[in-house]
């Protein structure tokens, strides 16, 4: 497991100090961003302009966004690409910054355009630009704005992971006093929940066009299923508010979530683990298993809900399998091998029976980034596979030999599925860039002030990378691989800077605990 690996190693301040390196203030600069900025312009009409129009895109990215380069130039171009099209989402409302999903007015949105389906993808995506307020404002949006003056529920519309979402933004960003603003309504966002969601047998029930997958292989627009999906959204809130609580010494709540916590896990894992199919599975309203594996399946991980079982662990064998999820152009929705794999619909209707999301790709590849980092059971996976489906995932923002993001995809040809709909453009429904920072580099983010990296770059995959203008803990971090030296004349092998002074330095890319202050 992450914590206690031996070859973590934790590293001293005053042993590093002795060496004497500093750094200047910026590894990389703006030369990239500033390249890929001009690119993405040239390609673009604009026809909706928000807060950060494209002229002054690269200033504010410049100052925003850390700024990233490495040997795959297909990883490289589309992280500039999703944060110069994050940018175009944000929105200054008269009631605070939001960030979008559609880049057109869509008819099932709330006030400005708001839908809070992918809330959680924007924060886990937008907690690594430096100024927290966008997020801030826009999570308050939801906790206390989104529904005022609306006709219908805007916020419960879709399933929401936005307590634990919250807590890993403040992971980056601490600020406990907006947490203890923002906690009684977080704690009762969570009973909301369970007043309208809740069954007896205390698993949580959606639709599937709830959980923002209509048409899927085992769901429904009606019936009350219990999906893995809200599941282990509302577990991952419930670990996320016990550890607000501890934060903030409030033991009866603490208490509280922790035991629906437990209870949520060992409900899922006794409930939704389908031991024949080897498979998290849709319990159906009627009961049984739906007895089809679908991408929601691996969500569980997503939220480190699992038991650390070789049984679990085998789940992920079907991410290998060309009748499971693999296919050419990706990860698919449901297992290829179902009879009524991509027949809903007529292709363009917002079917999640097979077809690729990127909403599903992005949690399924953040699944397996926490199975081989918290995990000692893998199965089959490795840091290999991890970078495959990344590359694959980075490779599939393409249209007509262009950079783009839409909606959802062909998973044999890549065709996005909603053609050349406005809509469907820059779609704003998933992550990517989180999955760099996050999990490929592996910065994961802790209350303490210690830097944790776990690196999930398959041996020998890169001979350099550089990770610079990362703010962390009110801090500057700089990462940098050089295994011969010469990239960047720093020396040989993995460094860390922060706030332009060299803390860390090993010969090889390994996991590494290193105190920042």
């Amino acid at each position: 497991m992450r914590n206690t690996r031996n070859l973590i190693a934790t590293v001293s301040l005053s042993v590093v100090a002795l060496t004497g390196f500093t750094q200047e203030k910026s590894i990389i600069g703006n030369e990239k961003l500033n390249k890929y900025v001009t690119y993405f312009n040239s390609i673009d009409d604009e026809a909706v302009k928000n807060y950060i129009p494209n002229t002054e895109a690269f200033n504010w990215l410049a100052d925003q966004a850390p700024v990233f380069e490495c040997p795959d130039s297909v990883l490289e171009q589309n992280y500039y690409y999703r944060w110069w099209t994050f940018r175009k989402h944000l929105v200054k409302s008269p009631e605070g910054f939001i960030f979008t999903e559609f880049i057109e007015p869509v008819k099932h949105a709330g006030k400005y355009n708001s839908i809070s389906c992918a809330l959680g993808h924007h924060i886990y995506e937008g907690r690594w630009l430096k100024d927290n307020s966008y997020l801030k404002d826009y999570i308050k949006f939801w906790l206390y704005k989104a529904d005022v003056g609306q006709s219908k529920q805007r916020f419960h519309q879709f399933s929401s992971w936005v307590d634990d979402a919250v807590y890993q933004n403040y992971l980056v960003k601490p600020d406990q006093r907006f947490l203890k603003e923002i906690l009684p309504a977080l704690d009762k966002d969570y009973e909301k929940w369970e007043t309208e969601r809740q069954l007896k047998n205390g698993l949580f029930w959606q639709h599937d066009v709830k959980d923002g997958m209509e048409e899927s292989v085992s769901g429904s627009r009606k019936d009350q299923n219990q999906r893995p999906t809200i599941n282990s959204y509302m577990y991952g809130n419930a670990i996320a508010l016990t550890k607000i609580g501890q934060m903030f010494n409030d033991q009866a709540l603490v208490s509280k979530y922790q035991a629906k916590a437990a209870a949520v896990k060992k409900l899922v894992q006794d409930s939704l683990w389908n031991s024949s199919e080897v498979f998290f599975e849709t319990r159906k309203a009627k009961g049984g298993s739906s007895n089809v594996r679908e991408a929601i399946g691996f969500t569980p991980w997503d939220f480190n809900l699992p038991d650390d079982r070789a049984e679990y662990a085998k789940a992920w064998n079907q991410l290998l399998d060309t009748a499971g999820f693999k296919a050419p152009w990706g990860l698919t929705t449901a297992e290829r091998r179902e009879p009524t794999f991509r027949t809903r619909g007529t292709g363009h209707s917002c079917e999640w029976d097979g077809a690729l999301w990127p909403f599903a790709s992005s949690q399924t590849i953040k699944g397996l980034a926490n199975l081989l980092t918290n995990y000692k059971n893998h199965g089959k996976m490795n840091a290999k596979v991890f970078y495959k489906e990344l590359h694959q995932y980075a490779a599939s923002h393409v249209k007509n030999g262009k950079p783009y993001i839409g909606e959802y995809q062909d998973e044999k040809t890549g065709e996005w599925l909603k053609g050349d709909n406005p809509r469907s453009s820059f779609y704003n429904h998933s992550t990517f860039n989180d999955l760099i920072i996050n999990d490929l580099i592996g910065l994961k983010p802790r209350e303490d002030n210690i830097l944790e990296i776990y690196p999930l770059i398959p041996k020998n995959q890169w001979d350099w990378f550089a990770l610079d203008n990362l703010t962390y803990h009110d801090k500057i971090v700089t990462l940098i691989w050089d295994k011969n030296g010469k990239k960047y004349n720093k020396g040989k092998g993995f460094m860390i800077f922060v706030d332009g002074k060299q803390i860390y330095r090993s010969s090889g890319l390994k996991p590494v605990k290193v105190p920042i202050s």
